[in-house]
């Protein structure tokens, strides 16, 4: 009588694990029968036939799978990829807090709000906006706060803030798609997908079974990367040196090849057996760096010289991830499973 419900429901269910769905399939596929049913042989049958899974359901055990997939335990290689993909966001997270730092810092410069920094160039003054260039503000404030939330371990709270901050941004590109003007300076469609939506979709990394974040180093990194970073292209700005800057695509290639080199005397030094998570992190930004770039190529078509320097680009970040790699590749094999989940319902 209920075979068709049940049949859905463990259809639902391959979505998880195989050492999971062994433990728990039974007793899951229990609870969402006993959700429907009622004890009444017409209605159960009508019920089996029509009802559930509904899109709550799924997406909870979607939800569930991808939590278990990139941290549940068995292997270590699920492991370094759970805590590397923790890491790789977070330092995404720190990007956008960086752009909106100087965004802000741009803001209150010109429009004059602290009165004893001298009058900015007028190549750097921005025309007050409508509302738009308000809502793009505050996007950028909710990227610092989720950053700071995501490095203090207020996961769940850095999930709720990430999940409205992306949408202005589509909203943004699909206007621009209908009526050809960007009403305000959100990214392209490949910077929406690769650095806000993937990284949100990707903070399901963060739960309770993770290891915890030591906030310190990232909150260090914050005010460090913006006068490391963002300082010497505020000086060519200020100069008038536009043709030096990278476009932020460039600029992302840039920052990874820098880190991968940094990284790279300390992954040569270790142990065969050593673990090298951030080797492995760094491997995947530099997959979206090296994505994002690709992509826009598509953009410089008629110059061949952004072209080469896009290409050049391209080259130094494979050049860089190939010292860090060897590294990353033994991440895979040598991190410590972590502790098996505890039974939880599919509520949490």
């Amino acid at each position: 009588m209920t075979g068709d419900l049940e049949r859905r429901y463990r259809r639902v269910l391959r979505l998880l694990p195989g050492w999971y769905r062994q433990q728990w399939e039974q007793d899951m596929v229990a609870a969402f029968l006993d959700s429907w049913l009622t004890g009444d042989r017409e209605a159960d049958e009508y019920i089996s036939k029509v009802a559930g899974p509904s899109w709550a359901e799924v997406t909870s055990v979607a939800v569930l799978a991808v939590r278990l997939h990139l941290a549940g335990p068995g292997t270590p290689r699920r492991s370094a990829w759970g805590q590397a993909i923790r890491r790789a966001v977070l330092a995404v997270a720190l990007m956008h807090a960086l752009l909106a730092v100087n965004v802000l810092v741009f803001l209150m410069w010109g429009r004059r709000l602290v009165g004893w920094l001298p009058a900015p160039p007028a190549s750097l003054v921005v025309a007050p906006g409508g509302v738009w260039d308000m809502v793009y503000y505050l996007v950028c404030l909710a990227w610092i706060v989720i950053f700071l939330t995501l490095a203090f371990g207020h996961y769940r709270t850095a999930r709720v803030l990430a999940v409205p901050a992306i949408v202005p941004g589509v909203v943004a590109l699909l206007q621009a798609q209908l009526t050809g003007i960007m009403p305000a300076p959100f990214g392209p469609w490949i910077f929406w997908v690769l650095v806000d939506f993937a990284p949100v979709l990707a903070m399901t990394a963060f739960h309770r079974d993770a290891p915890p974040t030591a906030p310190r180093p990232w909150l260090l990194a914050l005010p460090a990367g913006y006068v490391l970073v963002y300082g010497p292209l505020l000086a060519l700005q200020v100069t008038g040196n536009f043709g030096w800057l990278p476009d932020f695509s460039g600029l992302c290639c840039i920052l990874v090849s820098l880190a991968c080199l940094a990284h790279a005397p300390r992954a040569r030094s270790r142990q065969a057996t050593g673990p090298g998570l951030w080797s492995l992190t760094l491997v995947l930004l530099a997959a979206v760096a090296g994505a994002y770039r690709i992509v826009t190529l598509t953009d410089y078509l008629h110059d061949p010289h952004l072209i080469n320097v896009s290409l050049v680009e391209l080259l130094i970040v494979l050049a860089a991830v190939a010292l860090v790699a060897p590294d990353a590749a033994r991440a895979l094999a040598a991190t410590p499973a972590p502790p098996p989940p505890r039974p939880r319902t599919m509520a949490t």
